[in-house]
């Protein structure tokens, strides 16, 4: 009888460290995506360019691909409960700088604080991972992993709702609200670790990765810097040339930051290889179909949604990327369930491309990418740490978070690009047959992704 007791305790507790987990990660995806809904509030809110505007979105990203190894590495000893903790106390304080009236340098600096909150995620699964018993630890990491699609249609909708009722100030007051629930969940829930040798933090190693990170996500975010050829390519090639300087650092480290000789096993290497191309081609389709749902009356196609109803037509994408990681965790193997996930998405691109004129249609396009979306967020993490030590599990999920960025932001970036080459010389808006085009230029990423993980599967057998 005290066995069964016992067990029922150690049940009850696992799924409430589970959900608390998801909680988090998945105020942590809201945070993160209250900035793009108030980018216009903000140019016209605080009187600053729309170029400068786009930053309190583009540093969230910057931040939590930069933080994401540091954080990771410290994940990986005694102190990793303290670690997540204090990095959500920063998250608050950042929260708090955008919610009060203070000037636009706050507001980005509380913007970069909050990007923190994106590399809590592999955190979050090292937990998981460490805590929970197998069947429990593996659905949880999937819907770590999933929250992030979730976030957007839970955020969207709701911020931009606030912007219009309330006004700016009170819409990033949400995220605020959300990161101290957030801490004060974690406070409570999140177990102490075990006692162990501190992790050493290889600060040389971290300055190279973030400022070879940096160099190459700003010249794909920031496209104007290629106004200039030489300009971006010189901050590339620096880039590149940085991270190289890294790599040889690392391999010669005796407590290196990120342990580049597991990051070059098989699986590893292909899981990233396949997170970078899928995530141009997601993000891709997922910037067109928001555009073109915005797009003004006078431009005879699109459905000139206000942010509010724009918004909530993430809704169907959110959802169905909730489905997805329901649905395919431990029903479909994990190359099945991946190559199941990139098919969705070049439907949903075939689908937009063929009947981008009915707004039913599209919504149905939406959901099927979120679908696409989710799938592949919910089977990636386990592809990555296939054959990971445990301790290693948050330094590796980091690394993929970054490639994950680095995909998203070059996805983004050819949107915009693509976009741009369809625009009439003098029109301020594409032509209609632009956006077609453009979807199905995301087809071919997502076909290769597949490839790369079908291929070794063929190749064991």
């Amino acid at each position: 009888m005290s066995t069964e007791v016992d067990d029922r305790t150690g049940a009850l507790e696992a799924r409430r460290l589970g959900s608390a987990l998801v909680a988090v990660a998945l105020t942590g995806a809201v945070i993160g995506s209250v900035g793009a809904p108030l980018i216009t509030a903000v140019a016209t809110g605080l009187h600053v360019p729309l170029e400068a505007a786009q930053w309190t979105l583009t540093i969230t990203l910057f931040t939590g691909a930069i933080a994401g190894p540091v954080l990771g590495r410290l994940g990986t000893g005694p102190h990793r409960r303290t670690t997540i903790l204090v990095t959500l106390a920063l998250v608050t304080i950042g929260g708090a700088l955008t919610a009060l009236p203070l000037p636009f340098a706050a507001l980005v600096v509380g913007r970069g604080l909050q990007g923190l909150g994106v590399a809590v995620g592999a955190l979050l699964m090292s937990v998981a991972r460490a805590h929970l018993p197998a069947e429990r630890s593996a659905s949880t990491i999937t819907a770590l992993s999933v929250a992030s699609t979730v976030g957007i249609g839970v955020g969207y909708p709701v911020i931009s709702l606030l912007d219009q009722l309330a006004g700016l100030r009170a819409a990033y007051a949400l995220g605020f609200a959300l990161s101290a629930a957030a801490l004060v969940i974690a406070w409570r829930v999140l177990p102490p670790e075990n006692p162990g040798a501190r992790p050493q933090i290889d600060v040389i190693g971290a300055v190279l990765l973030g400022l070879g990170t940096l160099g190459v996500l700003l010249v794909i975010a920031e496209p104007a810097l290629w106004a200039n050829p030489w300009a971006g390519a010189g901050i590339l090639a620096a880039a590149v040339a940085i991270l190289a300087v890294w790599a040889v650092v690392e391999l010669r480290s005796a407590a290196p930051l990120v342990d580049l000789r597991l990051l070059g096993q098989g699986p590893v290497v292909r899981a990233n290889a396949a997170m970078l191309i899928a995530g141009v081609g997601m993000y891709l389709l997922f910037s067109l179909l928001t555009r073109y749902v915005q797009t003004p009356a006078d431009a005879h196609y699109g459905f000139a949604l206000p942010g509010v109803a724009a918004g909530a037509a993430l809704i169907p994408f959110s959802l169905s990327g909730f489905v997805a990681g329901k649905v395919l965790r431990g029903r479909i193997a994990q190359r099945g369930a991946y190559v199941l996930s990139a098919a969705a998405v070049v439907i949903a691109a075939v689908v937009f491309a063929v009947a981008s004129g009915s707004l039913v249609v599209v919504l149905i396009a939406m959901a099927v990418l979120g679908f696409g979306v989710g799938g592949v967020a919910a089977v990636m993490p386990g592809l990555v740490l296939a054959g990971v030590p445990q301790a290693e599990t948050a330094s590796v999920l980091s690394i993929n978070q970054i490639v994950r960025s680095i995909g998203f932001s070059i996805g983004s970036a050819l949107a915009g690009f693509l976009l741009a080459a369809a625009t009439p010389g003098g029109a301020l808006l594409p032509a209609q047959d632009g956006y077609t085009a453009a979807a199905l230029w995301s087809v071919p990423p997502l076909v290769a992704s597949a490839l790369i993980v079908t291929c070794k599967h063929r190749a064991i057998r």
